[in-house]
């Protein structure tokens, strides 16, 4: 195992042959492979349709990453169900994460497609620990523009459209 792993390139977290540079769907999954135990990983947590275990990449003690053991690509081609079982798992890692490593804050995130700079193609939640001033994920790159109202409504009618939830106006 020591030599196979000498002979792989890091590739977000867990490891792939040398020489790929992003993962595609015709390549085993790092975290397909985490999940059946073909690759080590630290759990922290699992349930039927969730596992959750340390990145290996720690800028602060106590990064985990929360996964669907089904293999999504990323939220938008989750089901409903899915996504809410993952969520009540990075609920859970999130308590836990603040519960043993006390920092200022927590980040969630996942990020989705090439454009959002998404690693491994498999969905996937961080929950990072966080300290005030640490600078780790920037929200704004720089300061961000505020549309008019008008704008904003129009966007909303697009994305009212677009989804299948009923919205009630804000109390």
């Amino acid at each position: 195992m020591a030599a196979v792993q000498q002979n792989l390139v890091s590739l977000c977290c867990y490891s792939l042959p040398t020489g790929r540079s992003r993962m595609s769907l015709t390549e085993p999954c790092a975290f397909c492979e985490i999940v059946s135990g073909q690759i080590d990983a630290t759990l922290v947590g699992a349930d039927q349709h969730t596992i959750a275990f340390l990145d290996l990449r720690q800028f602060h003690a106590g990064h985990v990453l929360v996964i669907p053991r089904e293999h999504v690509s990323d939220i938008r081609d989750a089901s409903d169900e899915l996504a809410a079982a993952i969520l009540v798992t990075v609920a859970r890692v999130a308590r836990a994460v603040a519960a043993v490593f006390p920092t200022d804050g927590l980040s969630v995130w996942h990020s989705a497609g090439l454009g959002a700079n998404q690693e491994v193609p498999h969905l996937h939640f961080h929950v990072h620990p966080r300290y005030i001033g640490d600078d780790l994920l920037r929200v704004y790159p720089s300061a961000p523009s505020y549309p008019e109202r008008f704008v904003l409504e129009k966007w909303g009618e697009r994305l009212r459209a677009a989804i299948d939830l009923p919205v009630s106006p804000a109390t």
